[in-house]
C-alpha cells in the first residue's frame, strides 16, 4: 500500500505563511505528478496547485504569486508553501499522489488524510 502523511497546517492571522508537507511511502515504484488540493466548508474540494516529476508547476488563479509548491524526489515528500494568507484560503487541505506501484500497469491516485489551514483575525 501507499501512505502519504501531512503535515504544517495550523491557524495563522492574514498576512501570514505556512507550509505544508506530504510524504509519501509504501509500496512505490515511481511518483508522477504531486499536487494540493482544498475544501472549505460547504464548497468542493478545488485544485490549488499541482507539480510534475520533472518539476513544471500549475496554479489556480486564486493562490498565483502567493503559494509555492515544490518537491523533493528523494524524499517523496512534496510542500506548499503559503504565504499573504488570505481569511478565504481557510480550508482543509488535501495532498495528492500519482503513483506507480512495483509490477503494476497503470498509475493510480492516492489521498492523504487532509490538514486544516484557518487564517483569522
Amino acid at each position: 500500500q501507499v501512505q502519504l502523511v501531512e503535515s504544517g497546517g495550523g491557524f495563522v492571522q492574514p498576512g501570514g505563511s505556512l507550509r505544508l508537507s506530504c510524504a509519501a511511502s509504501g509500496s512505490i515504484f515511481g511518483i508522477n505528478t504531486m499536487g494540493w488540493y482544498r475544501q472549505a466548508p460547504g464548497k468542493q474540494r478545488e485544485l490549488v496547485a499541482t507539480i510534475t516529476s520533472i518539476g513544471v508547476t500549475n496554479y489556480a488563479d486564486s493562490v498565483k504569486g502567493r503559494f509555492t509548491i515544490s518537491r523533493d524526489n528523494a524524499k517523496n515528500t512534496v510542500y506548499l508553501q503559503m504565504n499573504s494568507l488570505k481569511p478565504e484560503d481557510t480550508a482543509v487541505y488535501y495532498c495528492n499522489v500519482n503513483v506507480r506501484r512495483p509490477l503494476a500497469t497503470r498509475w493510480t491516485d492516492y489521498w492523504g488524510q487532509g490538514t486544516q489551514v484557518a487564517v483569522s483575525s
